[in-house]
């Protein structure tokens, strides 16, 4: 905790706003979709899939896996608990959902479903995106694939898999991803080995955002790795996330935004 105190000391002391900003990709970026204070429709359902999530006082088993499939850890949840602790944060859901809205991605990949709280964000952000979602808990995976029906989000697709399992068996040579929310495991390692394993699946315009980046000393670690890469070419802190752009078009920068 004190590590990430004196993160956001350092985040706040650095950080700007669009009028520091001389980009126009990332002026029209933070003017248009980041700082937009419009009620959107789409927000009251983003309100509805988490009250129905905190009123459910039901138990599951909840299963954390680590390396290779391996189970890390098991216990039993209760769901109300798990959506006030490691769920997206209602602000947070309305900034994924602006962003999916803003570049309208036809194929999204989310590392890291949980019950479906960002996930529901993505797919109303573009109805008519492919949305891929990986759990590697059989249990969250289904309660999340039950609330995604329920509240009309019919454009995502549940797969249960330990999520570097499931990039190293798919042909990536053979996709592109539009947009990528990476979520998943907050470890420098797993991180890094998700960036590279995604790679060949960019194109110009793909949007990459990693959770957490200041989570840890390792994690921060992660990000000036990722930051640095040769394909990367422009990068947005706004501490919880950082986002990732490949757009060849442009200067190497690197910005730190608060949002």
């Amino acid at each position: 905790m004190l590590f990430q105190i004196k993160s956001y000391l350092k985040f706040l002391w650095n950080s700007k706003n669009e009028h520091a900003v001389h980009s126009p990709f990332v002026f029209n970026l933070l003017t248009k979709c980041f700082y937009d204070k419009k009620r959107k429709p789409e927000y009251r359902i983003l309100e509805n899939y988490r009250k129905s999530l905190l009123k459910n006082k039901n138990f599951i088993e909840v299963t954390d896996f680590g390396a290779g499939s391996r189970v890390f850890k098991s216990n039993r949840r209760q769901i109300s608990k798990i959506a006030q602790t490691a769920g997206i944060s209602p602000k947070r859901a309305e900034l994924l959902f602006r962003v999916t809205n803003y570049f309208q991605p036809e194929n999204i990949l989310e590392i890291g479903t949980s019950l479906g709280l960002a996930t529901s964000a993505l797919a109303l952000g573009n109805p008519k995106a492919k949305v891929i979602t990986l759990e590697g808990c059989p249990n969250t995976a289904g309660i999340a694939k039950n609330q995604l029906n329920q509240f009309d989000c019919k454009n995502v697709e549940n797969v249960i898999s330990e999520f570097e399992s499931f990039l190293i068996s798919e042909n990536l040579q053979a996709t592109i991803y539009n947009l990528i929310y990476f979520d998943g495991n907050h470890s420098k390692k797993a991180t890094l080995a998700y960036f590279e394993l995604l790679l060949s699946t960019i194109n110009n315009d793909s949007v990459w955002i990693f959770d957490d980046i200041h989570w840890s000393k390792e994690m921060e670690e992660a990000w000036e790795i990722i930051k640095n890469h040769p394909k990367v070419k422009v990068t947005i802190d706004t501490f919880q996330w950082g986002f990732v752009f490949f757009r060849r078009e442009q200067e190497k920068e690197h910005f730190i935004i608060r949002a």
